[in-house]
């Protein structure tokens, strides 16, 4: 097996960055969901809300981030940590240091969106704050994250994608790309849902992740990652859930959380070659 594709998402739920190798922390792929869009009462905002987010697009430069989008000309962010007052940011039950970017943003967030994207400012993780991950599933270890949903990695695989396409053109529906996944590695395995199956991915270039927990699917799944566009057909959540990957679970799954375990601070390519251990049955 190999590494087949790794993505970061700078801002939560903006479109992602194709690169061909990365940092690896223990938070996360570098610069990985660094920054996101909350609203008036802080809350982050993603695709749920408004799955216009997805027609902006992120690119990482030596100084700045900059987000562009067809109907506006692009803004650039500098990557040198702002200065201002920490506030406090929630993402789901957690709540999150964090610093705001400035009000040009949020003004170009709404020219971009329209009035959907109306008192949405942009914070970005304020690193001098831990946000741990969950410890129900770390079997007594620790872990943590920035602004992901839960967990620093996201890992899917090829033959899970094919196998959900077969299903999904066998009903009649078109199939989809990886991309609907938002995942943060991707690996070139033939053998559908073997990832579910996976106690650790490891590299022989010395980093080892652990898989923790199956990633349940929302409707993001259903959002068009280059247009925004939302099909009525639900799909393709509702073909996965029929699927039941994971029978002993409620929702439809696809890939598998993970933490990292050894390599801290090291790199991570495309083409690297990478071995799993199966879990305990």
């Amino acid at each position: 097996m190999n590494i087949a594709q790794l993505i970061i998402y700078p801002v939560k739920s903006l479109k992602g960055i194709n690169v061909t190798q990365s940092d690896i922390h223990d938070h996360g792929l570098g610069w990985d969901r660094r920054w996101m869009l909350v609203d008036a009462q802080q809350r982050f905002v993603t695709q749920r809300q408004l799955p216009a987010l997805a027609t902006i697009a992120v690119e990482l430069t030596d100084q700045a981030l900059v987000l562009s989008h067809p109907d506006v000309d692009p803004i650039e962010i500098s990557l040198a940590e702002p200065q201002g007052n920490l506030r406090l940011v929630k993402v789901w039950g957690d709540h999150c240091k964090a610093l705001p970017e400035s009000e040009d943003v949020s003004h170009w967030l709404v020219t971009a969106l329209g009035e959907q994207a109306q008192g949405t400012s942009l914070v970005r993780f304020a690193t001098e704050f831990t946000r741990s991950v969950e410890e129900d599933f770390l079997a007594g270890g620790e872990a943590h994250t920035y602004f992901s949903d839960g967990y620093p990695f996201l890992i899917t695989t090829t033959g899970s994608l094919d196998a959900l396409n077969q299903a999904l053109v066998a009903n009649g529906q078109s199939p989809v790309p990886m991309n609907r996944f938002r995942p943060n590695i991707v690996v070139a395995c033939d053998d559908a849902w073997a990832e579910d199956q996976w106690a650790t991915l490891a590299s022989l270039s010395g980093y080892e992740m652990t898989l923790r927990k199956p990633c349940q699917r929302c409707k993001i799944t259903t959002v068009d990652q280059q247009t925004g566009a939302v099909p009525e057909q639900a799909e393709p959540l509702k073909t996965l859930l029929s699927l039941n990957t994971q029978p002993h679970l409620k929702g439809a799954h696809f890939g598998q959380n993970a933490t990292l375990t050894a390599g801290q601070g090291g790199t991570i390519r495309v083409g690297d070659e990478v071995v799993s251990t199966q879990r305990e049955a």
